[in-house]
C-alpha cells in the first residue's frame, strides 16, 4: 500500500510500505488516497489538486492553425511566377482573408 510522508502539512514523499515493518520517517506517515501527491497539502485529509486551466489560445495561434500551409504557398507562388497562372495565388489569398475575418486582431 502507498503511504505519504507528511512534514509541516506538506506531502514530502510517497512510499510503498506494508504498514507493519519498521520504517524510519522524518515526519508523519499516512495512508494515501486518490488526492495524495508529492507537494500536496494534508490537513486531516489530503487536499485535491486544483484543476489546471489551459490558457485560451491567442488570435495569432488560432490563425496559424488554419492558414494555408507553407507548401501550398510555395506551389501557388510558383504557379503565379513561373507558369503565369494566378488562380492558385488568388484562391490562397481568399483562404488567408477568410481566416483573418474569422479571427480578427483584438
Amino acid at each position: 500500500m502507498n503511504y505519504a510522508i507528511i512534514k509541516n502539512s506538506i506531502v514530502s514523499n510517497i512510499v510503498e510500505w506494508d504498514g507493519v515493518s519498521e520504517f524510519p520517517v522524518d515526519g508523519d506517515i499516512v495512508a494515501c488516497d486518490e488526492n495524495a501527491y508529492i507537494g500536496g497539502r494534508y490537513d486531516n485529509g489530503f487536499i485535491a489538486r486544483e484543476p489546471e486551466i489551459s490558457p485560451e489560445p491567442t488570435y495569432d495561434q488560432l490563425r496559424k492553425n488554419e492558414y494555408p500551409s507553407i507548401n501550398d504557398l510555395i506551389v501557388a507562388l510558383w504557379e503565379n511566377v513561373v507558369e503565369e497562372r494566378a488562380s492558385a495565388v488568388i484562391s490562397l489569398e481568399a483562404d488567408r482573408q477568410a481566416v483573418k475575418t474569422k479571427y480578427p486582431k483584438p
